[in-house]
């Protein structure tokens, strides 16, 4: 009945599913074979119906009611008829479903690439096992290294600048994002002016320009860009305003008075003599005690 399911859900006709069994709680196995009588030669795209021979082939699939699916695929390897292709024998794969060398399904592999880019590492693991997908954080880690590097044709219209520690206090690189989508565009080896200046003349276009306060990446963007607006980050917008407000305060130290505690009396001498009782405030100047309810005498 699984086997059914799953066969009218996944949309590949070019397969039979015998059967399925359940293995343990935790996975289900689905035994399938394709039926398209021919395939077509990886190098030199010759069809052939010569089956040389055949092997069984275990799949990781997404999961399927919270469960691992794995699915073990017949796979048939044929003969190449071609005179001139250097390949004697090919492996059919099925579209969708194999990938050469590969022991997960594309849908599978799209999936935890996307965990993987979204969460990195062990959480992005732990977060594969809740999706019944048990993957280690090395395998993750592994397939992020694989997707290819996106080389953008121009610098984005708001870039954000910003250092990062390859080795915390030796080594350090820059990483160039795109503010308005939040995504990565680039990392440079290093932090320095040279460096950024080469990369914004090979990818012109910035307008704005949000950075720290290196001065080598304000002497680059004036070299290259020097229309682009530079302005501050939030950290380092706030960071300003702090240091400034502490210049500010050790300035005027001195018009600042710390109050006397009187431990005798368990009060505490204001500038101006008036004591206060420990833990209450201070009156205003010409406040009297609160007048008692009811009418007052003529």
């Amino acid at each position: 009945m699984a086997a059914r399911v799953i066969a009218t859900c996944s949309g590949r006709s070019s397969l039979i599913w015998r059967r399925s069994r359940w293995i343990k709680w935790w996975s289900v196995t689905f035994t399938a074979r394709a039926v398209t009588p021919k395939a077509a030669c990886p190098d030199c795209g010759t069809v052939s119906d010569r089956v040389h021979g055949s092997y069984r082939r275990r799949l990781t699939d997404l999961a399927v009611a919270g469960r691992k699916a794995v699915i073990n695929l017949l796979v048939r390897r044929f003969a190449c008829s071609a005179a001139g292709c250097s390949r004697r024998t090919f492996v059919e794969q099925i579209d969708g479903l194999t990938e050469r060398f590969a022991r997960r399904t594309p849908a599978l592999r799209r999936t935890l690439e996307r965990v993987a880019l979204a969460l990195a590492g062990r959480p992005a693991a732990r977060m594969a096992a809740h999706l019944a997908i048990p993957v280690s954080a090395n395998s993750l880690i592994r397939l992020l290294r694989k997707l290819p590097d996106r080389q953008p044709a121009a610098a984005p219209r708001v870039m954000g600048l910003d250092d990062f520690a390859f080795k915390k206090g030796h080594v350090y690189g820059t990483i160039i994002l795109d503010i308005e989508t939040g995504e990565r565009v680039d990392v440079l080896s290093d932090r320095t002016s040279e460096t950024l200046t080469t990369w914004l003349r090979d990818h012109p276009g910035a307008q704005i320009v949000c950075r720290d306060r290196a001065s080598a990446y304000a002497e680059a963007v004036r070299t290259v860009c020097p229309d682009a607006t530079q302005v501050a980050d939030r950290f380092h917008l706030w960071k300003n305003l702090c240091e400034a407000v502490e210049k500010c305060v050790a300035q005027h130290r001195t018009c600042l008075t710390e109050p006397t505690k009187d431990t005798t009396a368990g009060t505490i001498v204001m500038e101006t003599g008036t004591a206060v009782d420990e833990g209450s405030s201070p009156r205003a100047p010409g406040a009297g005690a609160a007048a008692p309810s009811g009418r007052a005498s003529p």
